[in-house]
């Protein structure tokens, strides 16, 4: 990756990004977007506007970096809407939240998505909570020259979602009732749905849920040192598994009717943050 073109978006974020640390910093997937509309924002930058990252192309991804305030002044880094491999933008773009982040100071990074899922007992409005993941792919945005601005040249896998943050994602699901179960998600490159014959495949590999994002930014945030947690939302069954037809409105309005519980569990998990400082 070319760390230049990091340091050009970084130049660019308004001042107030600099100000203050903040204590977190989360990724907001497909249908995600409202989860945040709860929070004091004190700064909006379109992705448009950052050099390098480029506007969101993506049904359901507004395309906007908000600084948020919650509780006792204390910041939060909301990317609305990501940058996908697919869309055929270079690996900087797809990692710059993550980057981006560990440079404001973030400490720990949430990322959530939208999935299809893999197992039968999950169904579509289910929360599952990442504990690993299955990089069905070769491409790799740590691949190139190493640069050390990134982490060590092989860095370990073994826990790339933090326990300790996966706990505390389950204690903000049992603030609205939730048993929050754990899963494994496998990042496929799109943006054409699977096959059953693949999802198959991926389920025999011990895959759970299947989506074409996350991995990327979620390695290069682990490299780089961030506490990593993550959330899927299940927005439908993968190919094969219902037998019906795969659709991407079908995403957005799955999560359009559950923004409420999306939205509490990203300020639960927010309070618990600040009460873990």
């Amino acid at each position: 990756m070319n760390d230049q073109l990091f340091q050009e978006a970084l130049d660019a974020l308004p001042d107030i990004l600099r100000e203050k640390p903040p204590i977190l910093a989360i990724q907001l997937g497909s249908g995600w977007n409202k989860a945040v509309d709860n929070l004091s924002v004190l700064c909006e930058v379109p992705y448009a506007q950052i050099p390098h990252l480029g506007g969101a192309t993506v049904i359901g991804h507004s395309g906007s970096l908000l600084l948020c305030e919650k509780g006792n002044g204390h910041r939060i880094l909301c990317w609305s809407g990501r940058r996908h491999w697919y869309e055929g933008c270079e690996w900087e773009a797809v990692v710059m939240s993550a980057v981006l982040s560990h440079r404001l100071g973030c400490p720990s990074f949430l990322v959530t998505n939208a999935s299809g899922a893999i197992r039968t007992d999950l169904n579509p409005g289910d929360l599952v909570i990442l504990r690993d993941h299955i990089r069905l792919s070769p491409l790799s945005p740590l691949r190139g020259e190493h640069n050390p601005l990134f982490g060590p040249r092989f860095p370990d896998q073994t826990e790339v979602y933090s326990a300790p943050l996966r706990a505390r994602l389950k204690e903000a699901g049992l603030r609205q009732g939730l048993h929050l179960t754990e899963g494994v998600f496998a990042l496929a490159s799109g943006p054409a749905y699977e096959t059953p014959a693949e999802i198959r495949a991926y389920g025999i590999l011990g895959a759970d849920l299947v989506g074409m994002s996350t991995v990327p930014e979620v390695m290069v945030a682990s490299s780089q040192g961030m506490s990593v947690a993550g959330i899927s939302f299940v927005a439908n069954m993968a190919a094969g598994i219902s037998g019906k037809h795969l659709d991407g409105e079908e995403v957005v309005e799955c999560a359009r009717q559950h923004t409420g519980r999306l939205s509490q569990i990203i300020l639960d998990y927010i309070d618990l943050t600040i009460d873990h400082l």
